[in-house]
């Protein structure tokens, strides 16, 4: 399908709520392509206008030009124009340029009432109306365009006849719509000449947060008529995504004032985001695929790894788990319930498995091993996300060590029992493993979620680097850094470089 290329001509709102701001989120929000051309730089903000600068008008027609000479424009929102010899201009083009879908919202009368245009310039807009498909007028809007259709004769006084007034008129389609009515429904009507086509109602959202509501409805429904090629569908699909920026108003916090409708809510309601473990894991795509790609894994899969190389990676690992063990039990100490049980039940598995599988395979040989750099470097890194006192940081530390390994069991996948190493390679792959994996990565997700800003871009950070050191500890038994170096000696084995890690259930490296 393609993306409707929608023109916004209208003023500015410098806070985003209303005029040509407003109008390129609404096209974007119904997955359209949006351009502006300025009509009108408007000082404003959520208490109200405070002044208005016009360029000339002989700029504004290079802008429309500009657009029309170069792209192909499916669909135009005609917003605030000023005055009369905007009007004039912007009538002109259209002319000229008319795409297939001419919508107008014809910015006349405040909310508060207030006359935004003069005689001459509302008199201009007659002219206007005639190449629109669809207008759509606020109440005090309709009356006006009503009292210009009967030629200041006396206009009908409900707003479906009024409405019906201006339709007849201009052989348009005319949105009356209902949302400054009272009564627990919003119900705008969709006039043609032969009268309504159809009433679209729906719940009343009780907030004061409504600065935009017109420019952004009437550019949804442009973008969606140009997308659609159907009013009815048009209108009814965009008073349904405007209720639910409504709703979602309130929660916006933009100014003090009369704030501006979320243009996101319903796109995030239908397209939520990506959880925050999930973007993270996206994020460290790359090292992964280092990861799984370097000697020591391949080896390992193979089976053609060094017993001497997985030797001294194991007394490296040992040195890891103890800290490792020290930093989950730390959680534990932070937490309380269900979670500082999880935490706890980590620690003793790593315990475990030091006895369990490290131990055994050792034998004696190693065992005596120093603190190789790379190692040492990973546990600084963790050190430091314990010092800074946040859970979530230190949680999204140790993350790595679980998804990792878990992930790497994945990739390796199963191995026959003659295998040189298929007790670690089942280890990776343990299901129980993989359960510990995913809980943690839950219990990281509420915390990211649960976090300030700040905080959850350390957490990332904190996440990011560990997996780079796990990286560094899967590559630090292979390096050679010169002679007489130990295996992955030298700092450019680190990721800096860097360790690796356990859980609940058994997980052997």
């Amino acid at each position: 399908m393609s993306i409707p290329r929608v023109l916004s001509i209208a003023g500015t709102d410098p806070t985003g709520g209303a005029g040509m701001q407003a109008d390129l989120k609404a096209i974007a929000a119904h997955d359209g392509y949006g351009m502006g051309v300025v009509t009108a730089l408007v000082a404003q903000n959520t208490h109200g206008v405070r002044s208005v600068h016009v360029p000339d008008v002989v700029f504004l027609r290079e802008q429309l030009d500009a657009v029309s000479d170069d792209v192909v424009v499916d669909a135009v929102k005609v917003g605030m124009l000023g005055t009369a010899e905007v009007v004039r201009v912007v009538t002109e083009w259209l002319r000229e340029h008319r795409p297939p879908v001419v919508v107008v919202d014809p910015v006349m009368v405040a909310t508060s009432g207030d006359r935004l245009l003069d005689e001459d310039a509302s008199r201009a807009m007659t002219t206007l109306l005639g190449l629109a498909d669809l207008v759509t007028p606020n109440r005090a809007e309709l009356a006006v365009l009503a009292e210009l259709a009967t030629l200041h004769g006396r206009a009908p006084d409900s707003a479906e006849d009024q409405a019906l007034t201006i339709a007849r008129t201009w052989d348009v389609l005319v949105l009356a719509k209902g949302g400054h009515d009272d009564g627990d429904t919003s119900d705008d009507a969709l006039v043609g000449p032969a009268g309504v086509l159809r009433t679209f109602s729906a719940p009343r959202v009780r907030t004061t947060n409504t600065h935009g509501t017109g420019c952004s409805l009437s550019s949804a429904i442009a973008t969606l008529a140009a997308r659609d090629g159907d009013w009815e569908l048009a209108v009814g699909t965009a008073k349904r995504w405007l209720t639910a920026a409504l709703r979602g108003a309130d929660a916006l916090q933009v100014g003090t004032g009369n704030g501006p409708v979320d243009h996101g809510a319903l796109v995030r309601a239908e397209r939520p985001e990506p959880r925050w473990t999930d973007r993270w894991w996206d994020d460290v795509a790359e090292v992964l695929h280092e990861t799984i790609a370097c000697d020591f894994l391949a080896g390992m899969r193979a089976g053609t790894l060094d017993p001497e190389v997985f030797a001294a990676y194991l007394a490296q690992d040992v040195h890891y788990l103890r800290a490792y063990e020290r930093h989950l039990a730390l959680l534990g100490s932070w937490t309380t319930g269900a979670e500082a049980a999880f935490w706890q039940a980590s620690a003793q598995g790593c315990a475990d498995e030091a006895r369990d599988l490290h131990h055994r395979r050792l034998a004696g040989t190693h065992a005596e091993d120093p603190v190789h750099p790379v190692c040492a470097g990973y546990l600084a890194h963790l050190q430091a996300a314990a010092d800074s006192g946040s859970v979530g940081v230190l949680a999204a530390a140790v993350l790595p060590c679980f998804r990792v390994y878990a992930w790497v069991g994945t990739q390796i996948g199963t191995v026959g029992s003659d295998h040189p190493f298929a007790d670690w390679i089942g280890a990776y792959g343990d299901p129980g493993f993989a359960e510990a994996s995913a809980d943690a990565t839950a219990r990281v997700e509420r915390l990211a979620a649960a976090a300030t800003p700040a905080e959850r871009g350390a957490m990332t950070r904190a996440f990011r680097a560990s997996t780079a050191w796990e990286l560094a500890f899967f590559r630090m038994p292979t390096a050679v850094t010169g002679p007489g170096a130990g295996p992955g000696a030298g700092p450019e084995a680190g990721p800096e470089a860097g360790p690796d890690c356990a859980a609940g259930a058994t997980r052997s490296r």
